[in-house]
């Protein structure tokens, strides 16, 4: 029995062309699974990261889940590859070294969370939570970046950024057509 869940971010469905038909995703911090069954009905393969274990029983409908604490436990997908990454609403800083290692050559990360300025229109509020300016570029130097945002949305009210970028299939594609 499948459940109907809100609709994914406008940001996953607006990028998710670059995802590879078929593809394995990682759903980091996926709740429920909203992200999940929108990836899931577009063929691909889906693992959720959660540690909500009742939104997880929504979310194993969806594909496969792992019950983890990633914020106080051991990253529980160290020898994981995965065609792309996805994040949501999540922002753990010490996860990103893992995430990124968990993306395969030419994989794609597509990421959004809270920004500073936040605090002034809801929660999250506290810093912790919150991306400084430009940091989603700044944690995306090894990566190929082909989207960025730092802006505010309505409905609800919040700052946001959200990053869509490529791993490299080498460091020598960076300098592709530069004549180097």
């Amino acid at each position: 029995m499948h459940t109907e869940l809100s609709a994914p971010s406008p940001w996953l469905v607006r990028w998710s062309h670059l995802i590879p038909a078929q593809a394995s995703v990682l759903d980091l911090a996926c709740g429920t699974g909203r992200h999940m069954q929108w990836l899931q009905s577009q063929g691909c393969s889906v693992l959720g990261v959660d540690r909500d274990e009742a939104a997880l029983h929504i979310a194993q409908q969806f594909g496969e889940i792992v019950c983890a604490d990633v914020e106080n436990t051991a990253w529980p997908l160290a020898n994981h590859q995965f065609d792309a990454v996805v994040v949501f609403n999540y922002l753990w800083r010490p996860t990103w070294p893992h995430m990124l290692a968990c993306l395969k050559p030419n994989g794609v990360l597509i990421y959004e969370t809270f920004a500073s300025g936040n605090e002034s229109v809801g929660k999250p509020s506290r810093p912790d939570f919150l991306l400084n300016r430009a940091e989603l570029l700044q944690r995306c130097t090894d990566l190929r970046v082909v989207a960025y945002e730092d802006v505010f949305l309505t409905s609800p009210d919040r700052y946001v950024q959200r990053i869509v970028a490529v791993k490299s299939n080498s460091h020598l594609e960076r300098f592709a057509g530069s004549g180097l």
